[in-house]
C-alpha cells in the first residue's frame, strides 16, 4: 500500500457507491443532491469517492433526499457498527435487537448507561493510548447504543453494578454528577432494571467476573463476556444456563432497586 494511502472498508465503499447509484438513478448532479441535503456538492464528492466518511447526518439526509425506501439507511447501518471495536460488533448487532439485555459490571458503569463524558474518561485510560480522534468516534459510538432505551418495541433491561465501579470518579466531580443522574432517570424507566452490589458484601456470585446476557429475538439466550480486547459469545444452552443462572443469583444478592438508588443519590451527595 502506498505511503497516505487511506484504507475504505468494505461497507464504506459499499455506502458509496450505493449513494452514487440512487443519485445517477434519479438524474441529479453531485450539486443538485447536496443542495437538497443541506450540503456542499463537495460533500457529496468526498463521500461518494470515500475521501470522507458519511455522518450520521450525512446519512439519514441522504435518505430523506433521495426517497430511498431504507436502502441508505441500511448501508448506513454497518458504517455505524465499524465504529465500535472489532471485537464488540458482533454483540452491538445482538443488542440493537435484543428483548433483553442483562449485565453486571465490575470495573466501570455498563457502556449502555454511559453518559458521553464519562465514556470519554473512561476510553481516555485505555493502552495502549487512544488518539483523540478514537476517543471521539468511540465515545460517539458508546452514546449511540443508549438508543436501546427508548427503542420501540421496548427491551427489557436488568444492570447490576459493583459499588467500587460507582464509586470511582472518572473525569472528576461535573462527569460523575452528570453520570449519576443519567444512571437515576434510566432507572425510573419501566423497561429497567438497575442494582448496586454494596462493597460491603464479603462475597457473590459475580467474583468470576463481568458477563452479559442477551435474549434474541428467536427467544434464544446468547451470553458474552470481554477481557483486553478480546471476546467470548456463549451460544450453547448447556453453557449459557449456568451463566444465567449466575445472573439471577447476583441480581439476589445485589441491593434492591430502591436501595439501589438511594445510594447513587447518596453518592451524587458526597461529590
Amino acid at each position: 500500500m502506498a505511503p497516505g494511502m487511506m484504507v475504505v472498508s468494505p461497507a464504506g465503499q459499499y455506502f458509496a457507491e450505493v449513494l452514487r447509484l440512487l443519485r445517477v438513478r434519479v438524474g441529479l448532479s453531485q450539486n443538485e443532491l447536496g443542495t437538497r441535503m443541506n450540503y456542499t456538492g463537495a460533500a457529496v464528492s468526498a463521500v461518494e469517492t470515500c475521501a470522507k466518511p458519511a455522518t450520521d447526518g450525512f446519512i439519514d439526509a441522504a435518505e430523506h433526499a433521495l426517497d430511498a425506501g431504507g436502502v441508505i439507511a441500511a448501508a448506513g447501518k454497518y458504517l455505524r457498527l465499524e465504529r465500535y471495536p472489532e471485537h464488540f460488533q458482533g454483540f452491538v448487532q445482538l443488542e440493537q435487537q435484543a428483548l433483553s439485555v442483562s449485565s453486571f459490571c465490575t470495573q466501570v458503569i455498563d457502556g449502555l448507561l454511559q453518559t458521553e463524558s464519562y465514556a470519554r474518561a473512561v476510553l481516555r485510560f485505555g493502552f495502549p493510548p487512544l488518539e483523540e480522534e478514537e476517543v471521539d468516534a468511540l465515545a460517539a459510538a458508546r452514546v449511540e447504543r443508549r438508543a436501546l432505551l427508548s427503542r420501540k418495541p421496548r427491551c427489557v433491561i436488568n444492570i447490576v453494578i459493583e459499588e467500587s465501579a460507582l464509586r470511582r470518579r472518572l473525569g472528576g466531580p461535573g462527569v460523575m454528577k452528570e453520570q449519576y443522574q443519567h444512571l437515576l432517570d434510566s432507572a425510573a424507566l419501566p423497561h429497567v432494571t438497575l442494582q448496586v452490589m454494596e462493597a460491603s458484601r464479603s462475597g457473590h456470585a459475580g467474583l468470576q467476573g463481568p458477563a452479559k446476557l442477551v435474549e434474541t429475538p428467536d427467544r434464544e439466550t446468547l451470553a458474552y463476556m470481554e477481557a483486553n480486547g478480546h471476546s467470548t459469545f456463549v451460544s450453547k444452552p448447556a453453557e449459557v444456563g449456568p451463566l444465567a443462572h449466575r445472573h439471577a443469583m447476583i441480581s439476589r444478592q445485589a441491593l434492591r432497586v430502591e436501595e439501589s438508588m438511594k445510594l447513587i443519590e447518596q453518592l451524587t451527595g458526597e461529590l
